[in-house]
């Protein structure tokens, strides 16, 4: 049963951070959840608010975990597998959920001496509210209550996403984990904009952020296409047909296209240079 899921995470920061939050007291109790971070005031304030369990390197803990989520540096990951290594089981074998960027599945399950039990994720920022998305992919010794699990902890900040094929989880971290940044950035171009016609400080960012939260929120709510929703807004010959008549000319959205797909080839290079 969930409620006696014992999780083990490595690493304590802000992504780690926010599952534990969406996890303990809910899904499993704040004991039954482990964290392994060298960074101890991370520890403390861990277990002071959720009252799980710590350790400041790898240690027996991990032998109980039912799973082990790895929420650390792309670059730091060998080194983390090879720490890991003399606590798995083969015997129980406990899911291995991977949530760093660019790391391989195979890359991971070869560092881990050919473990089976692997499921490779990519959340994303807004997890932090609680309203991430997250794609995933299971490999091939993952079994269905495996699956589960995973989805139940991925799940407790957001909506998942499960894939088909680890080639697409490129793609998902340029559409989705990359995909706040360029909402920021447009939401600062909408500010700085503001700037220029007039309005304060405080209205641009007011507005721009308001209209982002309640379209995102319409969009989510609608059973249209986003095109049509679009359209509606959209006079011929009116303000906003202006606005994306002057964006279309600029090249604007064939320049975001060309960005995310810059994304999933640098994604790609990534798992390439990391797996070496």
């Amino acid at each position: 049963m969930m409620a006696e899921l014992k999780i083990a995470f490595v690493g304590g920061g802000n992504m780690a951070s926010a599952l534990i939050a969406g996890l303990a007291g809910k899904l499993t109790a704040g004991g039954n959840i482990h964290v392994i971070d060298p960074h101890a005031p991370s520890l403390e304030k861990l277990n002071t608010q959720f009252g799980v369990t710590t350790a400041a390197a790898a240690d027996d803990a991990l032998r109980a975990a039912n799973v082990i989520v790895l929420a650390v540096k792309p670059q730091s990951m060998r080194e983390v597998a090879a720490q890991l290594l003399p606590f798995l089981d083969a015997g129980k074998a406990p899911l291995v959920l991977s949530i760093a960027a660019g790391i391989r599945a195979v890359d991971l399950s070869r560092w881990l001496g050919g473990y089976p039990a692997i499921v490779r994720a990519m959340p994303n920022t807004p997890a932090l509210i609680g309203m991430g998305i997250t794609g995933m992919v299971a490999s091939s010794g993952v079994h269905a209550e495996q699956k589960e699990q995973a989805d139940a902890i991925l799940g407790a900040v957001g909506q998942t996403v499960w894939l088909a094929d680890e080639a697409q989880i490129d793609p998902v971290t340029a559409v989705s984990g990359s995909g706040p940044a360029y909402v920021f950035y447009f939401i600062e171009a909408m500010q700085e904009a503001a700037r220029e016609l007039g309005l304060s400080e405080e209205q641009g960012t007011q507005l721009a952020i308001a209209t982002f939260t309640g379209a995102a929120q319409l969009a989510a709510n609608s059973t249209e296409p986003v095109s049509v929703l679009r359209e509606r807004v959209t006079s011929k010959g009116g303000t906003t047909y202006a606005a994306l008549a002057s964006m279309e000319d600029s090249g604007v959205r064939a320049a975001i296209i060309k960005g995310i797909k810059a994304a999933a080839a640098r994604g790609r290079e990534l798992g390439e240079e990391l797996g070496k």
